[in-house]
């Protein structure tokens, strides 16, 4: 879990700004999304070594990073055959690529902390024999019921749109 600091901070910069703290972009994902229009990318790897991009929702949760997806999808059919999956996401002042392994939730008490904070976030999914159902969800997500994935982040690349700006690599070991 990432709650913890970061084993190793590497300053990315060339332009003589110092290396970012971990804590700016804890603080961002702790804090939620800033609004609805948020877009997170997950990128993951398909049977035939090629790329798949899907839109997610994420939800940040004790340290780790929490996505939904139906598992019938592409990207839950590629993360079955090899976890290993990036995410993107452009947020207040500071751009974030995180590199790590996703897995299927099987915790039920984090499952229902991680629901609660996608409720508290509008969506109005409940849960239903380890999954979650609903009356929508995002289309990439395919029908229900979804799963939860936990991704647990490796590496994190940091890029500040605004000052004070800069960019880091964190990795968490």
């Amino acid at each position: 879990m990432t709650d913890r600091p970061p084993s190793e901070t590497i300053n990315l910069d060339r332009y003589g700004f110092d290396a970012l703290p971990w804590s700016r972009p804890h603080d961002l994902l702790e804090a939620g999304p800033a609004n609805s229009r948020t877009t997170w990318s997950l990128a993951t790897i398909g049977r035939d070594a090629r790329p798949n991009v899907a839109g997610v929702a994420i939800r940040w949760h004790a340290g780790d990073l929490y996505f939904n997806s139906g598992p019938g999808t592409r990207k839950a059919r590629n993360l079955a055959r090899n976890p290993a999956c990036a995410l993107s996401v452009s947020l207040d002042g500071l751009d974030l690529v995180f590199e790590g392994e996703a897995s299927r939730l099987d915790d039920p008490e984090v499952f229902e902390a991680v629901l609660a904070r996608f409720r508290a976030g509008g969506w109005p999914a409940e849960a239903e024999g380890g999954r979650i159902v609903g009356p929508f969800s995002a289309p990439s997500a395919g029908p229900p019921p979804w799963d939860f994935y936990r991704f647990t982040l490796r590496t994190v690349f940091g890029v500040a749109t605004a000052e004070p700006y800069g960019a880091t690599r964190w990795r968490f070991g």
